[in-house]
């Protein structure tokens, strides 16, 4: 090798080993957001104020860091942007307990006050000031205040126990607020710091709703009552929040890009200092441990105010294990049905039909049968069967109706491209990932939803005729539609993965097909190419769910202003119900059998016997430290969820089976139970009730499938409450076999006095 060359290959090893060390220091270099827990109680004596120290923390470590927010309430502690290193750094000094990274959170995407028994119930709930001085806190993508859903027509003054503002921003002023939407801010800081600043020609920097996701939860929860509400005509009637006299106040946390945990931690931070009751929050991210999961710290904190925290479950069923929001001092909603249908039957032109469903509504109709094909056949790529924008070719599909399948790109999306290549209407059959579950939606062209069954049996038809053919017909609103509720198939499942022996969900609420109140900025599909604009829209989703047991909760607190936020989750869980009124069990459209407890946690809500439960699973902040304890956190950990130091005693024994939680979920370790050499195992739960009733007797009975497979005993049998607030507990021992004949087993524990069911679902398990 001459010289030359030699130097040459030397000259491009040393480029690219100064390239390797730019790209490493680029790396090193890079910023993201982190949430900084402090031990507020180890301040430095040099110190008089909080901020000044973690101030002096921050540029300790970064002389160009700034801090986004401080937090008073929901941690003590600051986010801001750092290096990984600068992080690290900052974690290893005196008084720093931890440094989260960000996590981003997504949104967990009329007929209800009836179904739900609220419309004959006004003897039930008076309309007293009492519950006109409960506020909702909304944390979600804001408000479209011009909503005939905020009215506050009979509204007497803003309750003096608000303490909070209506912020003005883009396209939004303090006017906007009034006696039922007391309150608006929005949080913008986390989301702008990774994505840049909000972009005001899309969305609005304020409090305003441009999504149409903020203004529907706000409503479902505690909307004013709204005669002749409907979209297009369909689910046409009054439209109401569960708690129509309660004070709304919304906080932005959602926005094009994300919803993410500073911004959120931020706002449940402001929601405890404006004194709110209940907080609604339908949104969700990955499961993550109690201590490093914003969510669940901030609800921690809001708890110890008194403030119930009710969150969706998500939209990941009906997959086991795919809960969101699962800590036990959450109240987690799933999704069921109502009784109302939008029915469109497909008519093939062999003669048959099938059902689907549809909120269509427009100029076009479909008054003939007309050519019918199947996207996967009218499309040169991999995937044309799912209708994704450009791959449907124009030459084959303009004049006909298509058949898309489900999946990847939004329902209502592949409406528009089918419509832009030149069809006139569409086919969306689900496939084996949502089942038989059916979801309508405000299409812009003629189209119907249909089940996997019905889509594989036109299939079918779409092979074997040559020249198919076919039409939609729109049959309007249907109600009565038995059985109902059934579980959803989206809605997310247990078991729970962060703590098995906790039950979750909570409960299901009704989550498909909800009429509620809508942004006045995009049209009801949320698609850029829909021009048309709508008061109320209807959608689907736990997102739905959640802001109805967020009113149900609001209701609650007006009657009983006296109830923990435990008790109040107590009493809509063990009144819920499991059967239908003609004895057959509460349905899972996504297997057609009878759901199970990992699906419907308690049962569908009952708000109405939920005003008199009788007796309640109470529950207080040492109880939860306690339960943490039971999870051997360190003392860090338990410290970045309750704020203070709180050392687990050494000498005492902690079970998570001694929470006092409304459910029992009860796991049998297979190792344990198959070498321990006995023929059985048992686990015992300790639990306490507190009576909110009349004096009585209450008996205990329990009802088990298969029945003979768990010996279940309760000590006493009996209970007897003397007068308010008395308390009595009872222990709950299961034995099961070493060699289980089933992997799950369900079933209920009640008490009763004759007049009250205090009922709780029990879910076994062996793993």
């Amino acid at each position: 090798m001459s010289r030359f060359t030699m130097l040459v290959v030397l000259v491009l090893v040393l480029l690219c080993l100064c390239h390797l060390s730019v790209a490493t220091i680029g790396s090193s270099n890079k910023k993201s957001t982190y949430i900084v827990h402090v031990s507020k109680s180890q301040m430095p004596e040099s110190f008089e104020d909080h901020k000044r120290w973690y101030d002096s923390s921050l540029k300790s470590v970064s002389d160009s860091a700034e801090m986004l927010y401080v937090y008073n309430n929901v941690v003590h502690g600051f986010s801001a942007r750092l290096t990984v290193q600068e992080a690290e750094s900052l974690e290893r000094q005196s008084g720093i307990l931890t440094v989260l990274p960000e996590m981003k959170y997504e949104l967990h995407t009329t007929r209800t006050p009836s179904f739900l028994g609220l419309d004959r119930s006004a003897d039930f709930f008076p309309e007293s000031n009492a519950m006109s001085d409960v506020i909702v806190g909304v944390l979600d993508t804001g408000v479209w205040p011009e909503s005939k859903s905020f009215d506050d027509t009979g509204l007497g003054p803003v309750p003096d126990s608000w303490k909070g503002e209506c912020e003005s921003g883009t396209n939004f002023s303090s006017s906007n607020c009034n006696r039922k939407l007391i309150g608006a801010r929005y949080f913008s800081k986390g989301y702008e710091t990774i994505l840049g600043p909000v972009d005001v020609s899309k969305e609005s920097k304020s409090a305003r709703d441009d999504d149409g996701h903020g203004t529907h939860t706000a409503t479902t929860a505690a909307g004013s009552i709204v005669q002749r509400a409907s979209l297009f005509g369909y689910a046409s009637g009054t439209a109401r929040g569960m708690a129509t006299r309660a004070r709304v106040a919304v906080y932005k946390v959602c926005w094009i890009g994300g919803c993410f945990s500073s911004d959120i931690l931020a706002a449940m931070d402001k929601a405890i200092d404006d004194n709110v009751n209940v907080l609604s929050l339908s949104l969700g991210g990955g499961n993550s441990d109690y201590y490093r999961d914003s969510v669940a710290i901030g609800a921690f904190a809001a708890m110890e105010k008194g403030i119930l925290v009710s969150c969706s479950a998500g939209n990941a069923g009906p997959s086991p294990y795919s809960l969101s929001n699962v800590a036990p001092w959450i109240t987690t909603v799933g999704a069921g049905t109502l009784d109302r249908d939008f029915p469109a039957y497909v008519s093939l032109g062999n003669g048959k039909n099938f059902s689907g469903v549809s909120l269509y509504k427009g100029d076009l109709s479909l008054s003939k049968m007309l050519p019918f094909v199947y996207a996967g056949n009218a499309s040169n790529t991999t995937n044309g069967n799912l209708c994704m924008t450009g791959t449907l070719i124009p030459e084959k599909v303009k004049g006909k109706i298509v058949l898309c399948d489900r999946g990847i790109n939004p329902r209502v999306q592949k409406g528009s491209v089918v419509k832009e290549a030149g069809g006139v209407g569409m086919v969306l059959a689900n496939t084996a990932a949502n089942g038989d579950e059916l979801v309508a939606d405000a299409h812009l062209l003629p189209a119907t939803t249909v089940g996997q069954t019905t889509g594989e049996a036109i299939k079918k038809y779409l092979t074997s005729d040559p020249n198919p053919t076919a039409t939609i017909l729109f049959e309007g609103t249907k109600v009565g539609i038995k059985p109902s509720p059934v579980v959803a198939a989206f809605s997310s499942r247990g078991p729970n993965s962060i703590t098995q022996e906790i039950l979750k969900p909570d409960i299901i609420a009704p989550g498909v097909n909800i009429l509620a109140g809508w942004t006045g900025a995009v049209g009801p599909t949320g698609l850029a190419e829909d021009t048309r604009r709508v008061g109320f829209n209807i959608i689907s989703g736990t997102s739905m769910s959640c802001p109805h047991v967020s009113g149900l909760a609001a209701l609650l607190k007006g009657a009983h202003p006296e109830w923990s936020p435990a008790a109040i989750r107590s009493a809509l869980m063990t009144t819920a119900y499991t059967v239908y009124k003609n004895g057959g069990a509460l349905q899972d459209v996504s297997t057609g059998k009878p759901s199970t407890p990992f699906d419907h946690g308690a049962g569908h809500v009952d708000p109405v016997a939920a005003l008199n439960p009788g007796l309640v699973y109470d529950l207080r902040a040492d109880d939860y430290l306690n339960f943490l304890c039971a999870l051997n956190y360190t003392s860090i950990q338990i410290n970045s969820i309750a704020r203070r130091n709180y050392n687990c005693e050494t000498s005492k024994k902690y079970s998570v089976t001694d929470l006092n939680y409304p459910s029992f979920a009860v796991v049998f370790p297979e190792q344990m139970t198959a070498g321990s050499g006995s023929s059985s195992s048992s686990v015992k739960y300790t639990r306490t009730l507190t009576n909110v009733g009349p004096a009585g007797t209450y008996k205990v009975s329990t009802i088990f499938s298969p029945s003979n497979s768990v010996k279940v005993s309760v000590e006493p049998e009996t209970l007897v409450f003397t007068r308010a607030n008395e308390q009595k507990p009872y222990t709950v021992t299961f034995t099961a076999p070493s060699t289980p004949s089933t992997t799950n087993v369900f079933g209920r524990i009640e008490w009763s006095d004759g007049k009250h069911v205090v009922g709780s679902p029990v879910a076994i398990s062996w793993t």
